[in-house]
């Protein structure tokens, strides 16, 4: 999970909610698109803003991961992204070409680095900052994605893909990955209803150690993979409370005590190789005592499926829970 997304959000919604978050034999190639058509693109961003540009986008700089991996999966490989090298550990749906240059951190790019790129358009997510945004456009156009919205995550992530690919004149592209997301999810429905597990507990989280201490980040009822899972014909079984921007709560492993259910399964990701369930409850009496401990029904997903990317991410998902409940 990386430590700079859970700082952020700590900052943004309080200690409740913590924030976003290797390699998967299913990683996917890049987009083969054809050229986008030359001249003007006006498209309106989160803000409600009109962004204009002179053509279609071909060198953009990507701020967050979920973006980058929509473009690079539109058929644009970015020419720069925020922390390359966490892309990498934490996404493998759509791999960044080796010359992809890496401007600074998610939460704090390098402006200098970024502007040194001389890119058409930089696509970044709402929260980053009024300040950067206003940096970043002295320079070069801007547009802000949602990011994530509790209240439709699945809607927001097409919004999201579409605008980019509006931009970066990539519909056709957009359309295609929008109709295979749907097509893996009527499959994945009906796998999951002919074995018999339709209406079935799931529940979605990751977590980290400090000093002696497990907290767990659970993904409630407005997260996108558990909005996937929802679609699939599952249920979320955690109730907890949870923030109005990504669907994320937070407890510890006493809060695990209320997923009763023999049925349900876990899930979690543990990409950056720290697998505090695993290991840092793995002598804990509480753990041990769980249903879905003691049943076998404890997943770690297979390492680089980002939680918060695009249909890709998304499909990876899709893969994980119907393996799980109709496998």
């Amino acid at each position: 999970m990386s430590r700079t997304r859970v700082t952020t959000l700590l900052a943004a919604v309080t200690a409740l909610t913590l924030a976003a978050c290797g390699t998967t034999e299913n990683t996917a190639e890049p987009t083969t698109a054809t050229p986008a058509a030359g001249g003007p693109v006006t498209v309106t961003d989160s803000r409600g803003k009109e962004v204009k540009l002179d053509n279609p986008a071909t060198k953009v700089v990507a701020l967050e991961w979920g973006e980058a991996e929509m473009l690079v999966s539109l058929g644009v490989m970015p020419v720069g992204v925020a922390d390359t090298k966490g892309y990498a550990t934490w996404v493998t749906a759509a791999v960044l070409a080796p010359d992809v240059k890496d401007v600074g951190t998610r939460g704090e790019p390098s402006v200098d680095s970024i502007v040194a790129l001389q890119p058409d358009l930089v696509v970044m997510e709402d929260g980053r900052g009024a300040n950067l945004v206003t940096q970043l456009e002295k320079y070069v156009p801007v547009i802000v994605t949602r990011g994530s919205d509790a209240s439709d995550n699945l809607g927001r992530m097409r919004a999201d893909l579409n605008m980019i690919a509006e931009a970066i004149g990539r519909t056709t592209e957009a359309q295609r990955l929008l109709a295979d997301f749907d097509a893996a999810i009527a499959d994945g429905r009906k796998k999951i209803a002919e074995a018999g597990a339709a209406g079935r507990p799931f529940a979605i989280a990751d977590g980290w150690k400090e000093g002696s201490t497990v907290s767990i980040r659970m993904f409630g009822q407005g997260a996108l993979v558990s909005q996937i899972g929802i679609q699939l014909g599952l249920t979320n079984a955690w109730t907890g409370k949870t923030d109005e921007v990504w669907g994320l709560g937070q407890t510890d492993v006493e809060g695990l005590t209320g997923l009763k259910s023999a049925d349900l399964h876990f899930f979690y990701n543990a990409s950056d190789g720290a697998d505090v369930f695993a290991d840092g409850l793995a002598g804990n009496a509480i753990w041990t005592s769980l249903p879905f401990v003691k049943q076998g029904h404890l997943h770690r997903m297979p390492d680089g499926i980002w939680t918060f990317g695009g249909p890709l991410s998304g499909k990876q998902y899709i893969d994980q829970l119907v393996t799980a409940y109709a496998g």
